[in-house]
C-alpha cells in the first residue's frame, strides 16, 4: 500500500494587520508641545510684549501705542546711559573676579582636600546655610556691621588702626560689591564644585608621577577640566548682577546707579516705554556677554 501524502489546503495570503505608525516627527512635536507652550507663554510672549512696548510713545502722565524710535534714540545718545552701563559693568566685573576667586578656592578645598564624602557634603551644606535666608535680610545685615558706629569701625578704632571712623565702608561702591559677592558666591561654588568632583583623580596622580608641581597640575589639569563649571557660574553671576537693582539702592545709599535701578525708577514714574527700551538694551547686552563667554568652552558637555 503506497503512502498517501496528505497536504493542508492552501491558505489565503496573510492580510496586512499592522497598525498605522505615527511619523516620528509628529511624535517628537507632540511630546515637546507642552513645554513649548509653557515657555512660549511665560518667556517668549513677555519678551515680545516688552519689545513692542519699547517703541510706544509716552507723556508725563500716560503712554500710547505707536512705533517710535525716540526711546532708543534717547538711551543710545545720552551720556547718562553710558555712565550707568559703565558703572553696572564695573560692579559685574569686580563681583565676577571675587566670586570666582572665592568660589574656586572653596570648591577646590572641598573636592581635593576633604577626603570623605560625608565631610564634603557636610561642609558644602555648611556653605549653603547663610543662603537659606532672604537676600534682602543678608544684604541689610551688612549695614550695622559697616556703619559709622558699626562693628567694623569699632574694631578698627579699638585696635588703633584708624583715628576716626571710616566713611567709605558703607554707602559706597565698596559696600555694593561686598554685598554682591556675599549674595552670589554660592552660584559660583556649586557648578565649579560639581565639575571638580567629576575630574578623574588618576589624572592628577599621573601628572604628579610625571614630576609636575602643584601649580602646574592646577594650571594644566584642573583649571582646563573645570572650565565648564566656571562658565556656568560666570553666567549666573553676570546675569544676576546686571539685573540687580535693590542691592545698589540700599548699599550705595542712593549715591550709585545701575541699569536695574534705572529701569525701576522709570517704572515708578510710569515711563513704561522707556523702561521697556532699557530692558531690551540690557537683555541684548547680557546676551552678548554670555555669547562671548560661551565661545571659550562648550558647556553642553557639562549639561
Amino acid at each position: 500500500m503506497s503512502d498517501i501524502e496528505i497536504t493542508a489546503p492552501a491558505t489565503a495570503p496573510a492580510r496586512a494587520t499592522g497598525l498605522y505608525r505615527v511619523p516620528e516627527a509628529v511624535t517628537a512635536w507632540a511630546l515637546a508641545s507642552p513645554l513649548v507652550l509653557v515657555l512660549g507663554f511665560f518667556l517668549v510672549l513677555p519678551v515680545i510684549t516688552i519689545v513692542v512696548v519699547s517703541f510706544w510713545g509716552s507723556t508725563e502722565w500716560s503712554f500710547y501705542p505707536a512705533f517710535l524710535w525716540d526711546n532708543y534714540q534717547f538711551l543710545l545718545t545720552s551720556p547718562v546711559t553710558l555712565s550707568v552701563y559703565l558703572n553696572t559693568l564695573m560692579y559685574t566685573v569686580l563681583t565676577w573676579v571675587f566670586t570666582l576667586a572665592i568660589g574656586f578656592t572653596v570648591a577646590y578645598f572641598l573636592a581635593f582636600h576633604v577626603r570623605t564624602q560625608t565631610w564634603q557634603i557636610a561642609l558644602f551644606l555648611l556653605c549653603t546655610i547663610p543662603f537659606w535666608t532672604s537676600n534682602i535680610i543678608r544684604m541689610i545685615s551688612w549695614i550695622p556691621f559697616l556703619g559709622r558706629n558699626g562693628i567694623a569701625n569699632s574694631v578698627l578704632l579699638d585696635l588703633g588702626i584708624v583715628s576716626e571712623p571710616v566713611e567709605w565702608l558703607l554707602f559706597s561702591d565698596f559696600a555694593v560689591v561686598l554685598a554682591f559677592v556675599h549674595l552670589y558666591t554660592l552660584f559660583m561654588v556649586v557648578p565649579i564644585f560639581n565639575t571638580m568632583m567629576r575630574i578623574d583623580k588618576s589624572l592628577i596622580e599621573a601628572a604628579r608621577d610625571a614630576g609636575a608641581t602643584g601649580g602646574q597640575i592646577l594650571w594644566n589639569v584642573i583649571i582646563p577640566l573645570t572650565k565648564p563649571g566656571i562658565m556656568i557660574g560666570s553666567i549666573f553671576v553676570v546675569t544676576l548682577v546686571m539685573g540687580d537693582f535693590i542691592t545698589v539702592r540700599f548699599m550705595s545709599g542712593g549715591q550709585s546707579a545701575s541699569v536695574g535701578r534705572m529701569i525701576s525708577n522709570e517704572i515708578a514714574l510710569l515711563q513704561y516705554p522707556a523702561a521697556a527700551a532699557d530692558a531690551v538694551i540690557l537683555l541684548l547686552t547680557v546676551l552678548i556677554m554670555i555669547s562671548a563667554m560661551l565661545r571659550f568652552v562648550d558647556i553642553r558637555k557639562e549639561l
